[in-house]
Formats: C-alpha cells, sequence, structure tokens
C-alpha cells in the first residue's frame, strides 16, 4: 500500500485515481523546475534541450487531466465552466454564487469566422 493513502481498503478505482493526481502533482512540479532551471540557465542550448522537455511534460500533464475529467463528472462539469473563456475567471464564480447554480461562460473567439471571410 502507498504510504500516501489515507484509507485503508481502497476500491481499484480509487487507487487508480490517486495514482492519476500524484502524476499529474509530479507532471506540474517537472514543469515548474524546467521553467525555473530555463530561467537560470546562460547557455541557450540548455535552454532549448530544457524548452523541449518542459513542453513533453506540459502534454502528460494534459493526458492526464483529460483521463481524469472523463473519469469524474464533476471535475468534467467545472472544467468546462472555466476552461476556453474568455470571461475573467471570478466573474464566473461570482456570477454562479448570484444565481445559486452554474452559469455558462462564452467560449472563446476561436477566430472561426474571421477565417470564413
Amino acid at each position: 500500500m502507498s504510504a500516501e493513502y489515507h484509507e485503508t481498503g481502497l476500491s481499484e478505482e480509487a487507487r487508480d485515481l490517486h495514482r492519476a493526481i500524484k502524476s499529474l502533482i509530479e507532471e506540474l512540479e517537472a514543469i515548474d523546475w524546467y521553467y525555473q532551471r530555463i530561467d537560470v540557465s546562460k547557455d541557450p542550448s540548455l535552454q532549448a534541450v530544457l524548452a523541449h522537455n518542459r513542453d513533453e511534460e506540459m502534454e502528460h500533464a494534459a493526458m492526464i487531466l483529460e483521463w481524469l475529467r472523463r473519469r469524474v463528472p464533476h471535475l468534467d462539469s467545472v472544467l468546462k465552466e472555466y476552461l476556453f473563456t474568455t470571461v475573467p475567471l471570478h466573474e464566473i464564480h461570482a456570477a454562479e454564487k448570484a444565481s445559486g447554480g452554474k452559469v455558462a461562460a462564452p467560449a472563446a473567439d476561436l477566430g472561426i469566422g474571421r477565417m470564413k471571410q
């Protein structure tokens, strides 16, 4: 059993969620570390290698987040509410609180209409 489990007798689903969440945390930490290393490095070629590695970690984090989104309905709902919007984040939350429920935030303008012209 993982020393990080807070309970015993967890289902396989709960253990998989734990594994995914811990992996997401590790990927985000790696991204942070690469950003720091790039910032202090004086060698442009090393910075390029580190930036490449950082970007790979971002892909890994996105894949794990998507895996979690597909398995946790409330997370799916929250991500749909906050991601890819142009509304200031604090306004989404304030509007939700004021209305007592969810407020659909308008999607970001992807410029598709302009591309048709």
